[in-house]
């Protein structure tokens, strides 16, 4: 809420006073203040930027950001260093095993792309501690011969990314990162809600199905299949049919029990919803469904009501979804 991000945002601010007194925190109730917003472009509230150097100019963005902690250390990241630079196994190890995810970057020297692209991704990914390192040693340990990013979550790598040069981009590093304060998938309720929208991923995957339903266990288990290889590109979320707080979320994709097991994809973004055109949800089938949207291919899906039979009795034709093409153009 407003309220909370409020008090953290404080609370970073109290910290951060005698520990870098010369980033100052403010804050304005933009209410009635239309110049600002236009100026600074805010639509959403509550919205946090970051001006340096005294400038007007661009400030930058902080998103996704909500505990004192956090703020800390995206200040922080923006003003000095944004990764630990790590020169000994052991100082891996213990950045590695002090937080549940860690991401590391194993280089072959310094000066590259690849690095700057880390550097950076690393500033918009404040929840997460982050190193890099170009020693012999360090490498060889975790077995690593190319500029490879690493994510370890509680200790254990979890998932390596090689870094070409010009290849990878900030944005799509800083998504595939974030997915992994989520689960591969996320059942959705009022708590997960909030993280799910956190993680700058646009296209979000939906399988709506009982729980408790005797086909419950493989489908969630195909589904997580496919999950692994779309991560950081679709969003597998899981939504429990039987759970009456969820009425919104059905109602939202027109979800009747009739349906169910159903799986649908949302573009955040465009808000635009797909459905998928198998029935079956087998991995082949969600794979096929998430490729197929990847590239363009998947077909937009708009709920429609049956045609009511005396639409074309009376002087005001009515139309649904089904009949609207056919009639109108």
């Amino acid at each position: 809420s407003s309220q909370n991000l409020s008090e953290e945002f404080a609370e970073a601010a109290r910290q951060l006073k005698n520990e870098a007194p010369r980033i100052q925190f403010g804050k304005i109730d933009v209410t009635h203040q239309y110049d600002l917003r236009k100026e600074f472009n805010i639509q959403a509230f509550p919205t946090v930027k970051f001006f340096v150097n005294g400038s007007r100019k661009d400030p930058i963005d902080c998103k996704g950001v909500r505990q004192a902690s956090a703020f800390i250390t995206w200040v922080k990241r923006r003003t000095g260093p944004s990764t630990v630079l790590i020169n000994s196994t052991d100082q891996a190890e213990a950045i590695i095993k002090a937080d549940d995810l860690a991401v590391i970057g194993f280089f072959t020297e310094l000066h590259n792309d690849s690095v700057e692209v880390f550097c950076e991704t690393a500033r918009d990914v404040p929840e997460m501690p982050f190193g890099m390192t170009a020693s012999e040693d360090v490498c060889a340990n975790y077995g690593i011969q190319k500029n490879t990013l690493v994510v370890f979550k509680k200790g254990k790598p979890v998932h390596n990314e090689v870094l070409e040069d010009g290849r990878q981009n900030k944005l799509g590093l800083t998504r595939l990162i974030k997915t992994f304060t989520l689960d591969l998938v996320t059942e959705y309720n009022i708590e997960t809600s909030v993280k799910i929208f956190d993680v700058p991923v646009e296209n979000h995957i939906l399988l709506f199905t009982p729980t408790n339903s005797d086909t419950f266990n493989v489908i969630y288990e195909n589904y997580k299949s496919a999950a692994a290889e779309f991560r950081g590109k679709i969003l597998f979320v899981l939504v429990d049919t039987n759970e009456a707080r969820n009425g919104r979320v059905f109602e939202y994709f027109r979800i009747r029990d009739i349906d169910v097991p159903a799986v649908r994809i949302l573009n955040l973004t465009s808000d635009a919803k797909y459905k998928m055109p198998a029935d079956e949800v087998t991995v082949e089938n969600i794979k096929e469904f998430c490729q197929s949207y990847l590239n363009g291919k998947a077909k937009l899906h708009l709920p429609s009501e049956e045609i009511p039979e005396d639409w074309d009795k009376m002087p005001v034709k009515v139309l649904v979804g089904k009949n609207f093409n056919s009639i109108v153009f």
